[in-house]
């Protein structure tokens, strides 16, 4: 029996087993949550024994534990993959907006409903399963490393120490990383980019303490008025970042690639409609939405607090108001640097009325991969083969923290991997994998492996 022809014997058990993972809630920003997470990566470890792995160990970091197992049965020419996936959700609640509890899985017209289902326990099973099959048909034509984090949804605090630590370990030929989502669930698209990530703080200050309105308001600048001032000046009316400097490190798009990112952009488009629902798209119109979500670097405000917003009313005059603000970084472009730049700005536009004071909360760098590399081109045959249709490669627009570390640290062609489809609201409710989808993933990490092991060999 080979690899494909035990998936498909075993497709049932293979599901049962997801649904087994996607039922322990292992909410790693919430500390209530802690022994969940621990259940979650004893499972795993169990599943990795079960399998076949020689060496399975749960390794403690500060927060949630590493699993991290090795088979070297394919011998020491063969070349080895280590494999990345995370085991960690993002909290979730009935009363969040969800049909069903999100911690019992609910299987309906060909879909698997829970938390974690699209991000990320799909695709911990989809490579565990795959690396089952490849071992127990005696097939498997490459050395297998998985190394299942439990931060990723705490910003992967304590990968950056982990990989220097471990560095032995890890030590490899390809790096997968399993963690993403396509556009369209028939037309398969492959990352070969990653955008950085900075998150701040910006808070405003005004009187000592909250104000009567009728006493005070019109004598004191209302701090929750100076901040929307203030980030209603970090845009130009075009949708640019009018930060100066925001742009000076980033590379224009040659016209090859902008064709190239063209293919995908129809699937792009039809899933910004699905998901998004916006009235009409917004940002830079010299860029397409691809570009603009993937290649361009943004700015964007993602949360408002101040004042009295609970039922009722009270007047009062607050004595300070907060924002977040994070922005998504492309090549070239460093996080501490547009902080400074962002920081050095929002101090210019401060009015005399009222303090600021900008905070840094969490960075990470941009990424972008050969589109030429061996290891991607096995990548397209490897989807070719299963999906029937030649991937599209896309510039992804969100960040993956540990593969800028696994980047800096190891020696290794790194591939992007995506299985579920965008629309499965990952981080919201009703999340959702289908599983046609699913199986596809099983099968291409396969292929893949099968032609890692020829060599890397072109068409």
């Amino acid at each position: 029996m080979n690899p494909h022809e035990y998936v498909q014997a075993n497709a049932e058990r293979f599901k049962a087993e997801l649904k087994e993972l996607l039922k322990i809630p292992s909410v790693s920003t919430q500390v209530e949550h802690q022994a969940d997470c621990e259940h979650a990566a004893d499972w795993i470890a169990n599943n990795m024994r079960r399998i076949g792995f020689q060496t399975v160990e749960i390794i403690k970091t500060a927060w949630h534990p590493v699993v991290f197992g090795e088979w070297m049965g394919a011998g020491k020419d063969a070349p080895t993959v280590l494999i990345y996936c995370h085991y960690d959700v993002q909290p979730a609640a009935v009363e969040d907006g969800w049909d069903t509890h999100p911690f019992e899985p609910i299987e309906r017209d060909g879909m698997i409903f829970a938390r974690g289902a699209l991000d990320s326990k799909s695709n911990v099973i989809s490579q565990l399963k795959s690396a089952e099959a490849l071992i127990a048909s005696g097939r498997s034509p490459v050395n297998l490393k998985l190394m299942f984090e439990g931060d990723e949804e705490s910003a992967s605090e304590n990968m950056t120490a982990f990989i220097q630590q471990y560095r032995h370990k890890l030590d490899c030929d390809v790096i997968a990383v399993c963690d993403g989502s396509m556009s369209d669930r028939e037309q398969p698209d492959l990352p070969y980019g990653l955008r950085g990530v900075v998150c701040m703080e910006l808070e405003v200050h005004g009187p000592k303490q909250d104000l009567h309105s009728g006493h005070y308001g019109g004598t004191v600048h209302n701090p929750i008025q100076a901040l929307a001032e203030i980030i209603s000046q970090l845009h130009q009316p075009d949708g640019s970042v009018a930060v100066p400097g925001f742009y000076d490190d980033v590379p224009a798009l040659e016209d090859e690639e902008r064709v190239e990112l063209a293919k995908a952009l129809p699937w792009i488009e039809q899933e910004w409609q699905a998901v998004a629902t916006a009235p009409q798209q917004w940002g830079e119109s010299e860029y397409n939405l691809h570009e603009r979500s993937g290649a361009r670097p943004t700015l964007e405000i993602n949360g408002i607090r101040g004042g009295f917003a609970a039922d009722g009313f009270k007047t009062v005059l607050p004595s300070k108001a907060l924002a977040k603000i994070s922005c998504r970084l492309v090549p070239n472009q460093t996080s501490v640097s547009i902080y400074e730049l962002i920081k050095k700005y929002i101090v210019q536009i401060t009015p005399p009325t009222v303090q600021t004071e900008l905070r840094l909360l969490e960075i990470g760098e941009p990424i972008v991969i050969d589109r030429k590399s061996k290891t991607i081109q096995a990548a397209v045959r490897a989807y070719t083969k299963v999906w029937g249709k030649r991937p599209y490669f896309v510039r992804a627009g969100g960040s993956i923290p540990v593969v800028i570390d696994l980047h800096r640290v190891i020696d290794a062609e790194i591939v992007l991997l995506s299985y579920g489809y965008k629309g499965g609201f990952a981080h919201g409710p009703n999340e959702h994998v289908y599983l046609d989808m699913w199986y596809k993933g099983i099968s291409t990490t396969i292929h893949l492996f099968e032609e890692i092991g020829k060599g890397y060999s072109n068409e």
